[in-house]
């Protein structure tokens, strides 16, 4: 992974963030711990990515970067403007296929549905999906949601990667 973060010139990422494939991502790129970026992904410029954070295949945070309120100009020369940011979570699992418009935000422990078209800010705990996305549900109850809260601030988190298979894992930060 460090030669292939080397290869990206991604300077802003943790040491523990995977890429699953080939992807197209801008080198002011930001990422997490432990947070993942499937294969075919289009990340453009100013997207941060917190910890634990997984991006499913051929997901894209694009958009927002053309003029086109100009009505005597044609948009291809109508210029650009300013780049927002873009910021993901802590926790956040978007799906495969889905598109995130530039300048969005979607917070901690969110998810988004393959297939969806992110065109507003997402809450956190939430559950979106849709075209554009649209909240289905909330992921956690109230209690639920500061259990959470506590459990991304720890060292130590259990990890269950098999059904019947549970291990400890010292995460260092």
């Amino acid at each position: 992974m460090r030669l292939l973060r080397k290869g990206y010139r991604l300077k802003n990422v943790s040491k523990s963030f995977y890429i699953g494939g080939k992807c197209n991502i801008s080198k002011d790129f930001r990422a997490g711990d432990f947070s993942y970026l499937g294969p075919n992904c289009l990340i453009g410029p100013q997207v941060k990515i917190g910890k634990y954070t997984m991006i499913a295949n051929n997901v894209s945070v694009i958009g927002n970067d053309h003029v086109y309120t100009n009505p005597d100009t044609p948009i291809i020369f109508s210029g650009r403007p300013e780049i927002l940011e873009t910021l993901i979570g802590d926790d956040v699992w978007i799906g495969a296929f889905s598109i995130v418009m530039a300048g969005i935000s979607i917070g901690d422990g969110a998810i988004v549905g393959a297939g969806s078209v992110v065109t507003k800010d997402v809450p956190a705990y939430s559950i979106f999906a849709g075209v554009p996305a649209k909240l289905i549900k909330m992921r956690f109850l109230e209690n639920e949601i500061e259990i959470h809260k506590e459990m991304l601030k720890k060292i130590d988190i259990k990890t269950n990667y098999c059904k019947n298979k549970e291990l400890n894992t010292t995460i260092l930060l």
